[in-house]
This record gives C-alpha cells, sequence and structure tokens, in this order.
C-alpha cells in the first residue's frame, strides 16, 4: 500500500513535544499524550490536511468513514481498559485505535490499485483527525506538519513491529512488542491475552472479503 513517509526520521530521538523519548521506535505512548484524536467524540469534518497526500483532492468517502468508526468503536470496547490493564488514558485510547488501524492494514496489503488508494483514504483520514486535534488544542502551524510526520513514522515502526511478529507466528515477539507500547507502564499486565486478541482479529478480518471491507463492510469481535 502507498503509506509512505520519510524514515529518515531517528525514533530515539526527541519528538518535539514535552520532553525525549528512549522508547522503541515503534512505541506510540510518548507522542499521544497530547492528542485527543477519535477516542474521545465522534469523528466529524476534519481540518485542512498537513501530511503527503493530505494536499490531494479530499478522498473522504462514507465506506472510509465507516471504515474508520468501526475501528474507532472496536478501540473503545470497555473490556480493553477495565479487563485487560490498557491504561484507560488518552494514551491508551491512541495506542488501541492504532493497533486496530495496523490489523486493517495487514488485511488490505495488495498491489491492486484501487485497494492502495481506500487504504491511504482511511490513513489520510486517522491523520486528518489528529492534525485538528493539535489545531484544536493551540498547536501553531509551523509546528503541526513536523508533529504529525514524526507520529506518522511511529505509526509505521509499530505496523512493522507487529506484522513482523504475526507473519512469522512468534507470539512472544507480540508479546513484546504490546508490552512495550500498550503496557510499557503497567505492572504484569495481561500481554498474551492482548496478543491473542490481535491473532483473532487478524484472523477474522482475513475472512473478510477486501471488496466488503472497501464498500465500509469491516466486523470486529471480542471474545473476552
Amino acid at each position: 500500500m502507498n503509506l509512505t513517509f520519510p524514515m529518515a526520521l531517528d525514533y530515539r530521538l526527541a519528538t518535539g513535544l514535552d520532553k525525549p523519548t528512549l522508547r522503541p521506535p515503534e512505541c506510540l505512548a510518548a507522542n499521544a499524550s497530547y492528542c485527543k484524536l477519535a477516542l474521545c467524540r465522534p469523528v466529524t469534518t476534519p481540518s485542512v490536511a498537513m501530511i503527503l497526500s493530505l494536499f490531494r483532492k479530499n478522498t473522504d468517502t462514507a465506506p472510509v468513514y465507516a471504515v474508520y468508526n468501526a475501528i474507532v468503536a472496536q478501540s473503545r470496547q470497555p473490556v480493553f481498559y477495565a479487563e485487560w490493564g490498557v491504561p484507560d488514558t488518552v494514551t491508551g485510547r491512541f495506542d488501541m485505535i492504532s493497533l486496530h488501524m495496523a490489523l486493517l492494514f495487514r488485511r488490505l496489503r495488495s498491489d491492486d490499485r484501487k485497494v492502495k488508494e481506500f487504504s491511504q483514504a482511511v490513513f489520510d483520514l486517522f491523520f486528518k483527525d489528529m492534525d485538528r486535534s493539535l489545531r484544536e488544542m493551540g498547536v501553531g502551524d509551523l509546528s503541526i506538519a513536523k508533529r504529525i510526520q514524526k507520529m506518522g513514522n511511529q505509526f509505521f515502526g509499530l505496523l512493522a513491529a507487529v506484522n513482523a511478529a504475526m507473519d512469522s507466528l512468534n507470539m512472544q515477539a507480540l508479546d513484546d512488542v504490546l508490552s512495550r507500547n500498550v503496557y510499557a507502564e503497567v505492572d504484569n499486565p495481561p500481554v498474551r491475552k492482548l496478543s491473542e486478541y490481535m491473532v483473532a482479529q487478524s484472523d477474522l478480518l482475513g475472512g473478510q472479503s477486501i471488496e466488503a471491507i472497501m464498500a465500509g463492510n469491516v466486523t470486529m469481535e471480542l471474545n473476552a
């Protein structure tokens, strides 16, 4: 898919936000605390884009919004926070929506042009929402582009780490990815439960046709 960012940034350098981070490259938590995203409110029309293809014509369609809303809704499932130890914070909710986005993009891996365009449109909407949230919090135009790009690079680090672990069927590697990202500040979390959930959701998505997903029909389930 055409989800491309310049990858020259050193993820272990300062993020330009509140403080530098020494966490692994795929760790999202260091950048997420300032950004509300769509984690606590419905998705609405986003602001002007500041990242890559967001400069092109508006690609948001009803199916794109439907898929994005499904991801956000699944990421808000109370069991993640009440029973599985995910911090019930803006950072924790951002981690969960990012994980579900990673699962979606795994399913949509394809060389087909239309699939790539749909994947890009969902990605664009995700980062448009971050752009809007930053503006609502008073971040100036001169800072937003750099911050969005850094968060984009971190998201791609997470996506790569999840794909590597799941493609190799390495549950311990997936445990490690989730421990560093979702559970970095949690003692003795049930990380294997979340890893098994990720595998189950990937299998569930694998049974859904790409055509159905591109029509806005995506199903996720939660078997606690």
